[in-house]
């Protein structure tokens, strides 16, 4: 339910369980974990890419799993937080329906490429439930405040148009062009000093949850600390 390929240095998560649209059961969600440790710890792999067996990216929560009670939903409110925390980029090709946990899955990749059928939607609210995988916190940092609630208040999913227009995905391809595209730009950022890109990622991950004035002085910080550890050597263009 979970493919893993490694090519070079990018690692490629596959969700494969087409038959339920790639919903989140407990065993995907440990899976998932488990390769994530395996990503965080392999210093041969530099950058990510998410994607899904179609029909859809990921319908959610697998209510067959998790309707109950005593549940352990806190297995995926602990995968939807962490997710967001690597230090290597990854990348969310989008290929289909992201709903709900699924959207809350694809919020927690550093940006989202998105095939012409992808959908994203946020159903909390129909489903009687409270999100807590970062819905709520996550959706309007990406879209804004007011096409937040209008997704999250209506629960009437958006198009890949409009989800590149309002700023949820960074690109819309060609459904078939979907992981070429993606694994174009995962290659791009293998390419340069890890190290250098895990700072990147840690000032911009920072400065966006700060003021403009305290992001410049995460951004000040991070210089000073890499001039500390030896200064920098530039390169030609490449």
């Amino acid at each position: 339910m979970l493919k893993v390929e490694c090519t070079d240095t990018v690692m490629i998560l596959t969700l494969d369980r087409p038959q339920a649209r790639n919903a989140l059961n407990l065993e995907l969600t440990r899976a998932l974990r488990a390769q994530l440790a395996a990503f965080d710890a392999d210093v041969s792999l530099r950058a990510m890419v998410l994607g899904a067996t179609d029909p859809a990216f990921c319908a959610g929560l697998d209510l067959k799993d998790f309707s109950a009670a005593d549940a352990p939903r806190g297995e995926v409110s602990s995968l939807l937080s962490e997710f967001p925390r690597r230090r290597k980029p990854v990348i969310g090709a989008v290929n289909g329906a992201a709903m709900t946990g699924g959207l809350e899955l694809a919020l927690g990749c550093d940006f989202l490429i998105a095939s012409e059928r992808a959908l994203f939607g946020d159903t909390h609210s129909k489903i009687g439930a409270l999100a807590g995988g970062g819905m709520s916190s996550r959706l309007p940092h990406a879209v804004g405040y007011r096409w937040a609630k209008q997704m999250s208040f209506t629960c009437i999913p958006i198009d890949a148009a409009t989800a590149c227009r309002i700023g949820l995905v960074n690109e819309v391809v060609a459904h078939e062009a979907l992981l070429p595209r993606t694994l174009e730009l995962a290659r791009a950022i293998a390419r340069w000093d890890p190290e250098l890109i895990a700072t990147v990622k840690d000032v911009l991950d920072r400065g966006a949850q700060t003021t403009l004035e305290e992001s410049a002085q995460i951004e000040g910080f991070a210089l000073a600390e890499r001039k500390a550890r030896g200064g920098m050597r530039w390169r030609g263009h490449e």
